[in-house]
């Protein structure tokens, strides 16, 4: 059984189609990157998945739960980070933890202990007690990134992660990331950094005009034009642009 099955997924915004009928299967503990032109209908995909949105039509399975059926059983399951996430400025780093880990019903025990050691992990530790509102832009991602993992969930969203971090906590995050993927956890991330793309994901989906035009690994798709990654994409989603992809 998948981690993620999208079957026939699509939405619509009056007479603009965002998403069309994208399919797709993530086994569980892959690490997939979601690649895509501005506008190409990744937000939108990945809001669709963590049931933010309703789709037009099609569905969405986490780890075989309709998330259209039952959005509280398939929710548990998931962490996301949006590409601008929402951080209450009045509650310190801890009251933030405390209130997500209670949306998730965690024990209190838990949550201190979890968030403990992701606080740690992601060099907030010392400012943990501090106002939110404070915090620099790479501290709210950082925090961010605490929040999504606390309640250990089997599938993390995440959309443009590294606006805001500097090279260090990049590659910081990068190898949490990994490492999280090893113990099975399924990441979905979308990027514009082709070279983070190339460097970490075991497979990858292009997304033009709302449609998958690419998936699978990224050594296929390098060696389909005998280019790197980033000047396969560019040829490719040219090529659909070309061809009116997706319209």
């Amino acid at each position: 059984m998948p981690a993620i099955e999208i079957i026939d997924l699509t939405k619509k915004f009056g007479d603009t189609v965002a998403v069309n009928r994208l399919n797709l299967a993530i086994e569980e503990g892959v690490f997939f990157t979601f690649l895509g032109p501005n506008g190409a209908g990744k937000t939108t995909t990945m809001k669709l998945m963590a049931g933010l949105l309703q789709p037009t039509g099609g569905t969405v399975r986490i780890h075989g739960i309709d998330i259209g059926v039952d959005p509280v059983a398939a929710k548990a399951f998931i962490g996301y980070i949006p590409d601008h996430p929402f951080l209450y400025g009045k509650l310190t780093g801890w009251e933030f933890l405390n209130f997500i880990g209670g949306l998730y019903r965690m024990p209190r025990r838990e949550i201190q202990e979890e968030g403990q050691r992701l606080l740690d992990i992601f060099g907030l530790n010392g400012q943990s007690d501090r106002l939110i509102e404070t915090y620099s832009h790479g501290m709210r991602q950082r925090l961010a990134f605490t929040a999504c993992f606390l309640h250990r969930p089997r599938v993390v969203i995440i959309d443009e992660p590294w606006v805001g971090l500097d090279p260090h906590n990049i590659r910081a995050a990068i190898a949490f990331l990994r490492q999280r993927a090893r113990e099975g956890t399924t990441i979905f991330m979308s990027t514009h950094s082709l070279d983070i793309a190339e460097e970490i994901a075991e497979r990858i989906g292009i997304l033009h005009r709302g449609q998958l035009i690419f998936e699978g690994q990224t050594s296929t798709l390098r060696a389909s034009s005998s280019k790197d990654l980033e000047e396969a994409f560019l040829e490719l989603t040219a090529e659909e642009e070309t061809l009116g992809g997706g319209s």
